[in-house]
């Protein structure tokens, strides 16, 4: 196991930016300390060599003009929140809408666009980095002065752990998440439409045309949302034009279990994710505009997907579903897990 640090890049304002590389088992997995974010993660084939499965840019400029949210760390609520605002214990918060009327990723500076305080480090069977950042009262909105403290590391079993905490001195929503877009091919190697995915949910959240829930979770059976069976990726997109939906993952909230498995028949790689949480956003790019991403590759529609694990979007707005509140005393304690083999 290996740990290496360098200089990334400096922000207008003088600030340096790191960027580490982890390497663990077969794998190399590299992160920045701005946003948060993923920036590449090499994994072999079966065919022998290895790719870079992250989409990303190949430099500090691409993540700070990052309009896709590519691998950064996103909150304090991650996913949209209906016209920007929310009641909490009788009180209204107002948020800033950058989604028509609704608020999406905490608006237009939330944790993707802020230098988190990093540390790398070694633990048991694993190598990772350590992110802290403090949102102040009002930071976007949002009540209560905040402490995130997240963790992203490898492990010798070729896994990705991420681990999420969050502590506030005022009730306040919570709901962090990376937004890592995937190509199991290996980034700019074309679509991901041919992928295999199986989703371990029988439900998922029905939402409106700007992708706010309309409270109702519905049974996946005969919908275009059943991937309960591994197929591909396009395989129902006749009635679909792509996915950009929370999908409920089956068991308990807060225990570990899987969540999905997506499977790329070229290289014969393929990925399982397990997570804590209640819902998975499970994102086929469909935005993605002629982005200049890393080594001269241009990403277009479907060039990646996102598995975002999640608490479901609105939720401050809906009490039926599993609550997001976090109130002094209570720490907000989720893991991810996503297990590469080939």
């Amino acid at each position: 196991m290996k740990i290496s640090k360098k200089t990334f890049g400096y922000l207008s304002n003088g600030k340096k930016v790191k960027v580490y590389t982890l390497r663990a088992g077969n794998l190399e997995f590299s992160l920045t300390n701005y946003g948060a974010a993923w920036t590449s993660l090499i994994v072999p084939s079966r065919r022998g060599g290895k790719d870079d499965v992250l989409l990303g840019y190949t430099g500090l400029d691409g993540y700070l003009n990052n309009t896709p949210y590519i691998g950064v760390t996103v909150g304090r609520f991650a996913n949209r929140i209906k016209g920007a605002a929310f009641t909490l214990d009788g009180k209204e918060y107002r948020l800033q809408a950058n989604d028509g009327e609704n608020s999406l990723h905490s608006g237009r500076r939330g944790f993707d666009k802020l230098l988190w305080k990093s540390e790398a480090y070694q633990e048991n069977e694993g190598v990772y980095v350590r992110f802290e950042l403090d949102s102040p009262d009002g930071d976007c909105g949002f009540p209560g002065n905040l402490k995130a403290v997240v963790s992203y590391g490898l492990t010798k079993s070729n896994e990705i752990i991420a681990d999420y905490q969050v502590r506030v001195d005022q009730p306040s929503p919570v709901n962090l998440t990376n937004h890592a877009y995937f190509n199991l091919a290996g980034e700019g190697k074309g679509n991901v439409l041919s992928h295999e995915i199986l989703l371990h949910s029988s439900l998922y959240v029905e939402v409106d045309k700007n992708a706010i829930p309309n409270g109702k979770l519905i049974p996946v059976k005969d919908t275009p949302f059943d991937l309960q069976t591994r197929k591909r990726i396009d395989a129902n997109f006749g009635k679909i034009n792509g996915y950009d939906h929370c999908f409920v993952v089956n068991g308990d909230f807060g225990m570990i279990r899987p969540c999905a498995e997506v499977y790329e028949p070229d290289s014969g790689r393929s990925m399982k994710v397990f997570t804590t949480q209640p819902g998975v956003q499970f994102y086929t790019g469909n935005h993605l505009d002629n982005v200049a991403g890393k080594y001269g590759s241009c990403y277009v529609k479907h060039s990646g997907f996102c598995l975002e694990t999640q608490h479901f979007p609105d939720t401050p707005n809906r009490k039926n579903f599993p609550s997001c509140i976090v109130r002094p005393g209570k720490v907000y304690d989720e893991r991810a897990v996503f297990a590469f083999s080939w």
